[in-house]
């Protein structure tokens, strides 16, 4: 199992490059071919053999608190739901009735059981069809059999991870997800802000924008770089994933402290990206969780969850919203630069998109998608 550092060590690590003017580098550049960004082929094969057989982080805990409580939105294309069951366990379905296939819930709530709207079926919590309606018009219909289908759903390091496993999957998700630190949404945590928009952009291309601080500068040069360092990271990786941490200028008052007293807590953000389209990002007052649900090969919903541990705590609504305004600020500026680069892959200027040894996450990132995509093409081939 791969070991992230402790905060002590990443502030050390941090200081030094301060004083070296230096960064973490990578051991080598990574060219990606602009067709990668742009081939339907290509979309697809992500979509299939890697978004839906990778287990990929849906929604943080915190969004299911209580029995009956759901999560329904697409996942690499496919309806789904997750739910917690009555015996506080998350299980996760394709959302779709089993009788004529209608769509059962939408959005997020609470529910006692998943009615359907057109004729009225009932499905339990554990996604069992619990009762037909004027049954004797189905003779031979087993219940038992017809209950929702499933998808492999795991919950773990605060995070509800599902996996839309292929033929060819073998292991479990709990077994390739045993890298993660714990926890990365503590329990703590609540959930006070939810939103989804479509973004006109391949969802690498945004992607990219959360893994490097050599943009600080240039990007942000009234949002983060008065707080931050431009170019100035700590990159670490775990498993398939990375941790960057963001260091404020504020890490400058741990200088004179002990190493057991230095703290990452308002002194940096960490950016942990879990492969392959999950961002989940620690702040001073607050956490936020981003999911990258490619729709198209250049259309991306963009869902927000905005977490807190003081959810009741006047002051730290207060601080929790001062800050989030912070971080869409940098977003809405990170968004604009996306729709550029998205812009410039159909302007034939490139052939591909350079990444040098300042931006070692994605070159990681990339390297790790292209592993995937051949593990499951090879799987295939052996079918």
């Amino acid at each position: 199992m791969a070991r992230l550092a402790d905060d002590a060590s990443v502030v050390q690590r941090i200081l030094d490059h301060i004083d070296g003017r230096t960064t973490d580098l990578g051991d080598d550049t990574w060219r990606e071919p602009v067709a990668n960004y742009v081939s339907e082929e290509r979309f697809a094969a992500e979509r299939d053999l890697v978004l839906r057989h990778v287990p990929s982080a849906f929604c943080p805990s915190a969004v299911l608190p209580e029995p009956g409580s759901y999560v329904a939105r697409d996942a690499a294309g496919t309806p789904i739901v997750a739910v917690r069951g009555s015996d506080g366990k998350v299980r996760a379905f394709r959302n779709a009735c089993r009788h004529r296939g209608t769509q059962l819930v939408d959005g997020a709530g609470c529910e006692k059981a998943f009615v359907c709207r057109y004729h009225g079926w009932v499905y339990g919590l554990d996604g069992e069809l619990r009762h037909v309606p004027h049954e004797e018009g189905f003779p031979g219909l087993d219940k038992a059999t017809r209950g929702l289908v499933p998808i492999e759903a795991v919950e773990t390091s605060g995070v509800v991870f599902l996996t839309q496993r292929a033929p060819y999957a073998t292991g479990t998700a709990l077994e390739e997800l045993r890298d993660l630190p714990s926890p990365l949404i503590p329990a703590g945590e609540r959930v006070v802000q939810s939103t989804e928009r479509d973004v006109p952009a391949n969802w690498k291309v945004l992607l990219e924008g959360f893994l490097e601080g050599y943009h600080i500068r240039s990007t942000h040069p009234q949002t983060f770089y008065p707080l931050q360092y431009d170019n100035l990271n700590v990159v670490e990786r775990f498993g398939r994933h990375d941790r960057i941490a963001f260091p404020y200028r504020a890490i400058e008052k741990l200088r004179g402290a002990p190493p057991p007293e230095r703290s990452a807590d308002g002194k940096l953000t960490y950016v942990y990206h879990l492969f392959p389209n999950a961002i989940v990002a620690t702040f001073p007052t607050n956490r936020v969780m981003v999911v990258l649900e490619p729709l198209a090969v250049d259309r991306t919903r963009f869902v927000t969850y905005g977490l807190t541990d003081r959810p009741d705590d006047p002051s730290g609504r207060e601080a929790a919203s001062r800050g989030r305004e912070l971080v869409d600020s940098g977003a809405a500026e990170d968004n604009a630069v996306s729709l550029g680069v998205q812009r410039g892959l159909a302007s034939g200027a490139n052939e591909f998109l350079e990444f040098g040894r300042f931006e070692s996450a994605i070159v990681h990132f990339h390297r790790e998608l292209d592993a995937a995509l051949e593990a499951g093409r090879a799987a295939t081939r052996q079918r």
